[in-house]
């Protein structure tokens, strides 16, 4: 029952705070080059497009990921010449390794523009040859994560990634392969799909388990409005009352193994947390579709790469529109990531929003203290075991907003 009223109170704010304003001063604040901040860049190429992804991918075309590559080279460079400075880097996509020589010279640059300690780059299984681990090491990647969703054949078939990937166990062995040429190896798995049991699921976490996989994140499956279709046709109709069960499951499996980095990220000591909105309360978004969010403005680049491509041609930022959050709204972004993370400080809040910080949030914090999900000890306040699948609904509550908003854009 609390669950659910998650899910609906949830999904209508969040639906509410990402309807952007197309064209209205869709500017980014100043650069901080003191400022610890994450710089994502978005690489949307996909070898084929499976079909509960919701987030902005085409299928690859050379040339133009080539052309693609380059504009976003020139986006870095006008970041740099406005005096952004960025410690960390996470690539996502679709699949960022599809062109590992265009990836090499983009991260090369960030790292010639920026102050980048870590790089965290996603990629697919049959992407994992030998090859590109050593050119991904050369680059200087601290954190690979795999998209591997399932290891279950029948589940992989009905998704589309069989004939693309190979089978469960082929791709459980590529993983094991390369264990240990990374600081963090991290799988990231889905859950809930309609097909989905609870014997497939205990199989793929004894898998995961014996790969020796540094860290799993495991995703509750989110659809957009347009991929929930697509999921129907394919998989069948999506059930949330099982993706409790589902998230126990997965929690006390792996508990012996790993430590929760987050709501939904499973980590062994000394890895890198999955999530960077965990570790950064900002980061700037580069690349068609990207989202950033930084002084309290989030913003979305265009989401029509050949528009990208033109604008950073003629020296433009490719800014579609953006968004200026209240004081308020900041500060349950922040309750939402931080608490995401396990843990919020006060402590932060006083920092960043004056004596009145906890203000902003007295509502959120009784209700989930009422409700058994929050606990508080000496200055923190804390998730507890009830907390965390909640912290689960409201996050995916939050990308699949997200993913609409991403529908919304591609529709227009």
């Amino acid at each position: 029952m609390i669950g659910k009223l998650i899910t609906e109170v949830t999904k209508w704010e969040f639906s509410r705070a990402m309807r952007f304003t197309e064209g209205v001063d869709a500017s980014l604040p100043r650069g901080k080059t003191n400022h610890g901040m994450l710089l994502y860049l978005h690489i949307p190429f996909c070898e084929s497009l499976c079909p509960y992804c919701s987030f902005n991918r085409v299928l690859f075309d050379k040339d133009l990921c080539q052309k693609y590559h380059s504009a976003l080279r020139k986006e870095i460079q006008l970041y740099k010449d406005k005096d952004y400075n960025f410690t960390s880097v996470y690539v996502g996509g679709g699949t960022p390794t599809i062109m590992m020589d265009e990836l090499e010279k983009t991260l090369l640059l960030a790292a010639d523009c920026f102050s980048i300690r870590e790089i965290s780059v996603e990629t697919n299984p049959n992407h994992l040859t030998q090859e590109n681990v050593d050119i991904l090491k050369k680059i200087g990647i601290n954190r690979l994560s795999v998209g591997v969703q399932s290891f279950d054949d029948g589940l992989l078939k009905a998704m589309g990634r069989y004939e693309k990937y190979g089978s469960g166990n082929m791709i459980a062995g590529r993983i094991a392969e390369i264990s240990g040429q990374f600081d963090t190896l991290n799988a990231d798995m889905i859950f809930n799909f309609p097909v989905q049991t609870e014997e497939t699921l205990d199989r793929d976490l004894d898998i995961l388990i014996n790969t020796g996989v540094d860290q799993v994140t495991y995703y509750p499956l989110m659809v957009s409005e347009s991929t929930r279709r697509k999921v129907k046709k394919t998989l069948g109709i999506v059930d949330y009352r099982k993706e409790k069960r589902f998230y126990q499951l997965i929690s006390k499996k792996l508990a012996p193994y790993y430590r929760f980095s987050s709501a939904w990220c499973f980590s062994r000591r000394g890895t890198m947390v999955d999530e960077y909105i965990v570790d950064y309360d900002e980061y700037a978004g580069l690349g068609s579709g990207s989202i950033g969010y930084m002084d309290g403005r989030s913003y979305a680049n265009t989401f029509d790469i050949p528009q990208y491509i033109e604008m950073l041609d003629r020296g433009e930022l490719p800014l579609m529109a953006a968004r200026d959050f209240t004081p308020t709204q900041q500060a349950r972004y922040d309750f939402l990531m931080k608490l995401f993370g396990l843990k919020l400080d006060i402590s932060f809040l006083r920092k960043k929003y004056g004596g009145g910080g906890i203000g902003h949030l007295w509502r959120e914090i009784f209700a989930f203290m009422l409700t058994g999900g929050l606990r508080y000890k000496r200055g923190t306040f804390y998730l507890t075991d009830r907390g965390r699948y909640y912290w689960v609904i409201m996050m995916r509550e939050f990308f699949t907003a997200v993913n609409n908003f991403r529908d919304f854009c591609l529709g227009r």
